[in-house]
C-alpha cells in the first residue's frame, strides 16, 4: 500500500501540501531529504506502518531547518516529522523549532548511547570512512586500511578525492596525525589543534584531485580512475560495490554520524507523529531499514533480526562500533563556521 494523501495540493519536492487544518487524525506530514534515502524509509517504515496503523502519511522533501523557522515565524507549520542529521538537528534545536522528546513520549533506553538525542529519535547510522580502487591495490598487495594510508602517499601512491565540506574530514585528518579518537574533540577544541588538522589538510591538498559535493562523485571518481582513494560515506560506497564498480572499504578507521527523526513543535497530528517515532525505534522495525540501503540500526538489539551477509554491510555493529568516532554535532554547531573559513582558505591557497 503506498502512503496516501488526503488533503492539499502538491507543488514542491516529492509532495508538497497546502495544509489543511482540519486534517484529519489518521494522518501525519513527513519531510526528509528524497532520493534513496527517502525510498528506502517509505519502504522500510512508511508503507508497513500505514498499513499496520492505518495512518496515511503525505510525504515531501527538503525540510531545512531556516524552512521550519519560518513557518513557525508566521504559523503555517505544515510537518509533523522531519529527517535530519546530527548538524541540521543542532541547528534546529538552538533555533527551538523542535519539541523534546521524553522517555515517556518515545523509549530510547535500547539505543547506542553515542546515538541518543533529547530532540531526535535516531534513525540510522552512517560513516565516513577509506573507499579504494581495487585496480590500483589489488588483493595480495598492500590495501589502504586506516586514515593514516590516506595522508600515506608514498606507501599508497596517487590521488585522492576529499569532500569539500571539513566535517568528518578534519576528525579524519587528526586521528590520521596520532590523535586517538577518544580525544579528538578535546583536541580541536584548542586553537593548536585546530592548526594541527589544517597542516593535515594541507599536507594532502597537491594529491586531492576532487573536492566532492555529491555523495555519489567518490564513487564515480573511483570508478573512473580519476583517484585511488576517497574518503566517503559506506551506503555509497556499498551501492557502488553492488553494482560492480571494482572499489572496497576499510572499516579500521571510521566517523560516524546519526541521522533523526525529529518532532516538529506545533505539529498538528503530534499523536499519529508520535506513533511513528515508536514504530520506527523498536529493535525489529530498526533491522528493517538495512534491507534497503546499506546504513546501521540505532539499537544493537536490532542485529538479531539482521542476517550475518546483511550486518557485513553495516556501519553500527558491536565489533565495528569499536573503531568508530561519533561525530559531535554540538562540536560542529558551535565552532563551524569559523572551521569552515579556515578549511576553504587551505583549499584555496
Amino acid at each position: 500500500m503506498k502512503p496516501s494523501i488526503k488533503a492539499g495540493c502538491l507543488t514542491l519536492g516529492l509532495l508538497t501540501m497546502s495544509y489543511s487544518l482540519s486534517a484529519s487524525a489518521d494522518e501525519l506530514y513527513f519531510a526528509s531529504w528524497g532520493g534513496a534515502y527517502q525510498d528506502a524509509i517509505r519502504e522500510a517504515w512508511l508503507k508497513p506502518f500505514n498499513k499496520e496503523t492505518g495512518i496515511d502519511v503525505v510525504e515531501d522533501t527538503d525540510p531545512q531547518v531556516s524552512k521550519l523557522k519560518a513557518m513557525q515565524d508566521t504559523n503555517t507549520v505544515s510537518w509533523d516529522v522531519v529527517t535530519e542529521n546530527s548538524s541540521r538537528l543542532a541547528r534546529g534545536i538552538k533555533l527551538g523549532v523542535f519539541e523534546k522528546i521524553t522517555p515517556e513520549m518515545v523509549n530510547q533506553q535500547h539505543v547506542i548511547p553515542g546515538a541518543r538525542n533529547d530532540y531526535g529519535v535516531p534513525s540510522e547510522i552512517f560513516s565516513t570512512l577509506i573507499g579504494f580502487s581495487g585496480k590500483a591495490f589489488p588483493d595480495g598487495k598492500p590495501q589502504p586500511k586506516t586514515f593514516a594510508d590516506f595522508w600515506d602517499v608514498k606507501k599508497f601512491p596517487g590521488k585522492r578525492t576529499l569532500q569539500d565540506e571539513p566535517a568528518t574530514v578534519i576528525e579524519a585528518a587528526l586521528i590520521a596525525d596520532g590523535v586517538k579518537p577518544e580525544d579528538v574533540y578535546k583536541t580541536l577544541s584548542t586553537p593548536e589543534g585546530v592548526d594541527r588538522a589544517m597542516d593535515q589538510i594541507k599536507k594532502i591538498k597537491p594529491y586531492v584531485a576532487k573536492w566532492w559535493k555529491s555523495g555519489a562523485e567518490p564513487v564515480q571518481a573511483l570508478s573512473s580512475g580519476e583517484v585511488v582513494m576517497a574518503l566517503g560515506w559506506n551506503g555509497r560506497f556499498q551501492s557502488g560495490i553492488d553494482s560492480g564498480v571494482p572499489i572496497k572499504m576499510s572499516w579500521d578507521d571510521s566517523v560516524a554520524q546519526v541521522g533523526y527523526f525529529a518532532l516538529v513543535k506545533g505539529a498538528h497530528n503530534r499523536d499519529a507523529a508520535l506513533k511513528l517515532l515508536n514504530y520506527i525505534i523498536s529493535p525489529q522495525h530498526q533491522a528493517e531499514f538495512s534491507k534497503y540501503i546499506a546504513y546501521g540500526p540505532t539499537t544493537s538489539e536490532a542485529m538479531q533480526y539482521i542476517d550475518k551477509a546483511r550486518q557485513e554491510r553495516l556501519p553500527s555493529t558491536p565489533e565495528r562500533l569499536q573503531h568508530t568516532l561519533f561525530m559531535d554535532a554540538g562540536w560542529w554547531d558551535k565552532n563551524g563556521p569559523a572551521i569552515i573559513e579556515r578549511y576553504n582558505q587551505v583549499r584555496a591557497q
